[in-house]
């Protein structure tokens, strides 16, 4: 069956046959219905269902792949903004509706096939490289799977590459197409332009109070302010409350006394560095070294500059081999050392040696730490007195000013920037406190916000801004200002387009420049991509290559630049693409393929997803 599937895949038939087969899914959707699906189901793809297992497993592998990437695990909103529940789904989904057109071809997968799988698999191999049963039951068991679940998972990956295989044989990218990838992506152009200004037309009319009012009539969403929400916040935290006590000199001393003994500062060395990239520097400095030769003649006698890598202690120096070696060096010690790029020399110019700090080098750490411990062990008592007088309906003015805490006050907009002012808020916590700013409402007592830390913030909505649109008063200035520009550019357009219709009415853009005082200058070859120099960007190469070999045009730049240019030089491409650009090439052709076909038996048999089943999992397992 397989040999007779890829002959008629391979054929003309076969190729146009798939093609009216993607082409008349393509206008089918994914059915995102809550379903006749038990509650352990989250999706269905025709016969083939997707349990709650099965997503789970695959979703916890994409959070820490994207955690890997941004160096925190996203929050459940921050996955859903993304879309990688959505991506998550898909692509089980698309893995479901391949398992089942293997099942309806017959294919399987031996158990001789599936051992050798299992001895391949480099997760379950041991020191010398064999299979090691009790790695895979341990792998297994930190990964959540059963020995079923995995051989089921294996056999299912072996019967979907048969049917890639079969489907999408790895035939080389056809000639004709490299060549016109080739054309396309190499061939050059050169082109004669001049960039036209402001200063190449005339001045454009001021805009009358009538026109003003109609251009804002008509661009008023534009011009609408956001609602604002002015409040009061009182941060009640560790932090906070130590900031506002003053430690008594006394208790410094005697915490200096008790503590000094423990009281070090490490032992911190400015090391400079050299590579030496011949061996004729490397012997010059092994001798200098062994002479007694110091660093900076060294570096003159072989025309070397050194690097200041900082001045640093021990701990600070990543690099095993330059700490060791540096901090065996005495000062102004000289080494030669290796170096990710080769040999190095490093030099130690100066080194602080460790000690005990004195009670005024000390006596500012000493009380952040003496007023931290007092705050921390009277907050609670602090929170409760707080609460109290909230409850009383005093206002945190009144309680700010009694326990000697700041007052914060803000315009605080949806995106919640304005609580940067907050100096102990996490941007973790910005939002929570955003949205329970924009659920208050105005003359009701708020609740206090727990945050990390034993911390609570307090706040009062003193007013609400409602988003409005703007008078034309408030927003003269800049509506003049626009309709200046926008007259001005269309001006310019104009004058191009003029331009654009002399040159091709037989005028040479040199005679055109020197009309308008202006100097035609001539561009380095580019390709559609824009020149290597950066001169000319890609908007202005892609508008030279929409013409013929002698293209006259005019274009807005990337950077918002007027040109008016004529095509003066056509380069074809030269040597044609290398094996490994072909081979890169075929292979994108066939994953291409390869995803438009699973997309489209995916749509064919159906995706019925348990809407309410996937946010019962996604909220009971990541929280809200």
């Amino acid at each position: 069956m397989l040999d007779g599937l890829r002959v008629f895949a391979k054929s003309w038939p076969g190729k146009i046959m798939g093609a009216f087969l993607l082409v008349g899914v393509a206008g089918f959707g994914i059915n995102n219905v809550i379903a006749d699906l038990g509650s352990n189901t989250v999706a269905r793809v025709g016969d083939e269902e997707i349990t709650s297992r099965q997503f789970l497993r695959a979703y916890q592998s994409q959070i820490s792949r994207f955690a890997n990437q941004i160096g925190r695990v996203p929050t459940m909103s921050e996955a859903e903004s993304l879309g990688l529940p959505t991506a998550v789904l898909l692509g089980l989904s698309e893995g479901a509706a391949m398992d089942q057109l293997a099942s309806q071809m017959g294919l399987g997968v031996s158990e001789d096939k599936l051992g050798q799988m299992l001895r391949a698999d480099p997760s379950f191999q041991g020191t010398l490289g064999n299979f090691d049963p009790s790695s895979f039951k341990q792998v297994l068991q930190a990964s959540g799977w059963t020995e079923a679940e995995y051989f089921q998972a294996r056999g299912n990956e072996a019967k979907r590459e048969q049917l890639l295989r079969t489907l999408f044989t790895e035939d080389a990218l056809p000639e004709v197409a490299a060549q016109l990838i080739n054309n396309y992506g190499a061939s050059q152009r050169s082109i004669e332009y001049i960039t036209l200004s402001e200063t190449n037309i005339e001045t454009p009319a001021a805009p009358t109070e009538a026109e003003l009012a109609a251009y804002l009539a008509e661009h008023q969403a534009e011009y609408r302010t956001v609602e604002t929400r002015r409040v009061q916040m009182l941060d009640l935290s560790i932090p906070a409350l130590a900031a506002a006590k003053t430690v008594d000199e006394a208790a410094i001393v005697a915490e200096y006394e008790r503590t000094k003994d423990s009281l070090t500062t490490p032992e911190r060395r400015t090391i400079q560095q050299v590579v030496l990239s011949t061996p004729e520097q490397q012997a010059a400095f092994d001798a200098g070294i062994a002479a007694g030769t110091d660093f900076a003649t060294l570096l003159a006698d072989n025309g070397l500059t050194a690097t200041t890598i900082g001045t640093l202690t021990r701990d600070q120096v990543t690099d095993s081999v330059l700490a060791n070696s540096a901090f065996s060096l005495p000062e102004n010690g000289i080494a030669v050392i290796d170096g990710v790029a080769g040999r190095r020399a490093i030099h130690v110019s100066a080194i602080e040696p460790s000690g005990q700090p004195t009670l005024e080098e000390a006596r500012e750490n000493i009380a952040a730490r003496l007023a931290a411990t007092e705050a921390r062990s009277e907050i609670n008592e602090i929170l409760d007195q707080v609460e109290e007088l909230r409850a009383a309906f005093r206002p945190l003015s009144e309680i700010a000013g009694r326990f000697k805490l700041d007052l914060y006050e803000a315009e605080v907009t949806s995106g919640g920037v304005e609580l940067s002012i907050l100096p102990n808020l996490t941007p973790e916590d910005r939002p929570r406190v955003t949205q329970a700013i924009f659920r208050a409402t105005e003359g009701q007592l708020t609740p206090s916000l727990p945050m990390a830390g034993s911390a609570h913030l307090f706040f009062e909505l003193l007013a609400i801004e409602p988003a409005r649109d703007q008078t034309l008063d408030e927003v003269r200035d800049i509506i003049t200002a626009a309709m200046v520009e926008e007259r001005t550019n269309n001006a310019i357009l104009a004058e191009a387009e003029a331009i654009v219709s002399r040159i091709k009415g037989g005028e040479t853009i040199a005679d055109v420049a020197t009309s308008l005082n202006l100097f035609p200058q001539i561009s380095t070859p580019f390709t559609r991509f824009g020149s290597e120099d950066g001169s000319i960007d890609n908007v202005v190469a892609q508008e030279a290559f929409n013409g013929g070999p002698d293209h006259v045009g005019s274009v807005v730049s990337g950077t918002g630049e007027f040109y008016v240019f004529q095509v003066v030089d056509n380069t074809p491409a030269g040597e044609t693409l290398d094996d490994e650009t072909v081979a890169s090439l075929s292979s994108e052709a066939r994953a291409g393929l390869y995803s438009e076909f699973v997309s489209a038996m995916r749509d064919d048999v159906g995706l019925r997803i348990n809407q309410q089943a996937l946010t019962q999992l996604l909220t009971l397992n990541y929280g809200q």
